[in-house]
């Protein structure tokens, strides 16, 4: 897909505006999919099964041109803004000091440890998500359970990583807003923590199912992980008290006409 085509469809009101900026990526479960012009543009690009495969010449080809057209993109953005990419300078030494302090910010950590005790947990409790031991199916209770258990363990497998990366995003940003006059990165801040808090939530959800599927099996643990998650919550929340009410656009609100 040449700039020209990615120029056009981006002026298609049918598009919302920034609607990826503030999704936690499962495409696959986004009602949203046919008004986020990331979306389209990838389908276009990678809507063949050969160039999804990622050990495929074909799928890195696609990427390069991509690359390429996203390059010339930004040549044409910088130069009607009178930018000079070639003159800019990136302050490497800010931007790992901003990283080290939003890993060691207590949320960052949290979440990051949160993480660990979710993959601790599946990979000690394996036999029991896969089943094994209990024989196949007997009730329709028993199909039900399993079909649960499946779609819980991935939600919590989707947001597993995913809080701690959208956390990181909203503490840089904080970081970001204290040298800021503008305090251009406070939405952003707080949209990206809704996201993190969403995730929180639908782990929140996920692991609650799996207790109630898995009654006594690793139920110690997982009650273990679901006051910590609750923690999480109750920390992010305090540190970003607006993050609920950040309207995320496509998600929170929805305008046809738009």
């Amino acid at each position: 897909m040449d700039k020209d085509r990615i120029k056009a469809m981006a002026k298609d009101k049918k598009y919302i505006s920034g609607i990826y900026n503030y999704c936690d990526q499962w495409c696959e479960k986004c009602p949203q999919t046919s008004r986020c012009l990331n979306y389209q543009i990838g389908e276009e690009d990678f809507g063949d099964p050969e160039t999804r495969d990622i050990n495929n010449e074909v799928f890195w080809n696609k990427m390069s041109e991509v690359m390429q057209t996203t390059m010339e993109m930004l040549c044409d953005m910088a130069e009607s803004m009178d930018i000079d990419i070639d003159s800019l300078e990136i302050d490497t030494a800010k931007e790992n000091e901003n990283k080290e302090l939003s890993e060691s910010h207590e949320i960052c950590r949290m979440a990051r440890e949160y993480g660990d005790k979710a993959g601790d947990w599946i990979e000690s409790s394996e036999d029991i998500i896969s089943g094994a031991g209990y024989g196949l199916p007997q009730t329709d209770q028993d199909i039900t359970d399993a079909g649960s258990a499946g779609e819980a363990m991935e939600v919590i497998r989707w947001y597993q990583h995913q809080i701690y990366i959208k956390l990181m995003r909203a503490v840089s940003g904080l970081t970001d807003e204290q040298d800021d006059e503008n305090k251009m990165y406070a939405s952003d801040s707080d949209g990206s923590a809704k996201v993190a808090l969403i995730g929180i939530d639908r782990s929140i959800a996920a692991w609650g199912s799996m207790n109630r599927i898995f009654p006594g099996i690793g139920n110690h643990e997982i009650k273990d992980i679901l006051i910590y998650l609750g923690g999480l919550k109750k920390m992010v929340e305090s540190t970003f008290p607006n993050a609920r009410n950040f309207i995320r656009p496509g998600f929170d609100t929805y305008d046809l006409n738009s």
